[in-house]
Parts: C-alpha cells; sequence; structure tokens
C-alpha cells in the first residue's frame, strides 16, 4: 500500500481486518439442518458467533444446543466448510428462527424482525433490578476493553464487545468487523460455557449503540450497555421499556446515562 502525508508518500506493508461470509444452519429434532442467516464477519470465535446470534434472537437457552460444527458436506470446497456452521439442538427452537429475505450483513440486526412488537410477543420482561455499579469503575470499562484489542491494535478496523463484572473484570472480549457480531460472540461465549443467562454482568461496546444491540442485551438478560459512542432514540425508548441501564459517551472522566441511572453508584 501507499501511505501519503503532506510531506510526500511511500510504500509500506499493512495488515487488514479479515472479512467473510458466514452461514448459520440449525438442526433440531424434526428439523433437518437448514440455512438461519448470513452474515459477513472475521473468522475467528465462528461457534460463538452462531450460538449467540441465536440465543439473542430467542431460538436457544441455557442446555438447548448439543453440538455445534463446520459443515461437511461433500458439496463444499475445502475452503468454504470453515464458512458453514450448523447449530444442533437437544429439543424443539423456542422460538422460529428469524427469516432472513437476504444476507445480513456485519451491521444487520433489526432488518430480521417483522416488527418491534416481536419481541413482546415472543415474551420478553423486563431485566433483573439488582446489578449496580460504581461510576469510577464504569468510566474505567472503554479503556480495559481497548487493552484487551488486540486485532484492533494491528489493524485498526475491528469492533469489539466485552462482558465485565460489576467490579470491572473482562471475563470475555471479542472482535470482529461488525459490532453486532462482537456482541454475539460474547453471548455465544456466555451460551456454549454455561455463564448464560448474563444478569450479573455489564456489556461494553467500542461504538455506537443501536436498537439491535439492546435487541441482543435483552435477549442475554444483560441488565446495562455501556458504549463508548452514541445510542440511537429507538435504542434509549428499548431500554426503557425494558428496564435496561443505556449508559453512552463513556470516558475517563465522564458518561451519559439515558435510562435506569439507578444501577449506577455515586463512588
Amino acid at each position: 500500500m501507499t501511505e501519503g502525508t503532506a510531506d510526500g508518500r511511500r510504500d509500506r506493508v499493512d495488515e487488514l481486518a479479515t472479512e467473510e461470509p458466514m452461514e448459520v444452519r440449525l438442526a433440531a429434532p424434526g428439523l433437518a439442518a437448514a440455512p438461519v442467516v448470513v452474515t459477513m464477519r472475521t473468522p475467528g470465535h465462528d461457534f460463538e458467533l452462531a450460538a449467540g446470534y441465536l440465543a439473542a434472537e430467542g431460538v436457544v437457552g441455557p442446555g438447548d444446543i448439543s453440538r455445534v460444527s463446520y459443515c461437511a458436506s461433500p458439496g463444499l470446497r475445502p475452503e468454504e466448510r470453515n464458512n458453514v456452521v450448523t447449530v444442533e439442538l437437544d429439543v424443539p427452537p423456542r422460538t422460529e428462527p428469524p427469516q432472513r429475505a437476504a444476507p445480513a450483513t456485519a451491521a444487520c440486526g433489526v432488518c430480521g424482525r417483522s416488527s418491534l412488537a416481536e419481541l413482546e410477543l415472543r415474551g420478553c420482561t423486563a431485566v433483573a433490578p439488582g446489578l449496580v455499579i460504581a461510576r469510577s469503575t464504569l468510566c474505567a470499562l472503554p479503556d480495559r476493553l481497548r487493552a484487551a484489542q488486540r486485532v484492533f491494535a494491528r489493524t485498526g478496523g475491528l469492533h469489539a464487545a466485552g462482558l465485565a463484572t460489576p467490579d470491572g473484570q473482562f471475563v470475555c472480549v471479542r472482535e470482529d468487523v461488525g459490532r453486532h457480531n462482537a456482541v454475539d460472540k460474547v453471548i455465544g461465549w456466555a451460551v456454549l460455557g454455561g455463564h448464560f443467562p448474563l444478569d450479573d454482568h455489564v456489556l461494553v461496546v467500542s461504538g455506537r449503540v443501536g436498537y439491535e444491540i439492546v435487541q441482543k442485551a435483552l435477549g442475554a438478560r444483560i441488565p446495562l450497555i455501556a458504549a463508548i459512542g452514541a445510542p440511537s432514540s429507538l435504542a434509549v425508548d428499548l431500554a426503557r421499556q425494558f428496564g435496561i441501564t443505556l449508559v453512552g459517551f463513556v470516558r475517563e472522566d465522564r458518561f451519559v446515562a439515558y435510562t435506569e441511572v439507578e444501577r449506577i453508584a455515586d463512588s
């Protein structure tokens, strides 16, 4: 690549974030493996991405998944097999898998839903009120998340999501070209590791927060979202409706809390 400055230009080697398609398939008793969604993602933690996507959509819950694997279909070329992931269930899906009219982008979320009311129709209720985090701990989360972004440090091209305890310790951090994929990966880590639901954790994201990230947090029962960027109006409305604390513009010395501020302690 060529790097230009006001004083001239020079050739150098640059490392880019990888982006490839991944198809998620779902198999369950009485249900042959069928495609659910195709998303553009950064390879790595693919099983978590698949499991987290299905959990956030309300399709699977704790203990439902019996196996996650790459597809071994003879119809796929070897280089394609790691881009198809099948999630097998021991039980029928908890809800009908969302139907995508077209492949999802790395930023795709609400596009798979027919209406916002569907969250209530699938039985979503307000999250638990118990979690409390100190103001100073909340402000320190973005720097701690950035310190854990190993691939971002090399490429500058990835979003990150992390799960933190109320004392500010990260238990899982994942990166991806899509911020929604990064959130699905940390939720999938919890599902596959037996840590689900996440009603005693904070979700920290490296960018802005739209409706779909709040929807994913609701599906995982996460009571507090801390974002480095801004929330959308619909994200705030959804957080308020289901009792989620939504905090944006988090810096080392300030933040803006939009909903349920009582979860943030003055210390």
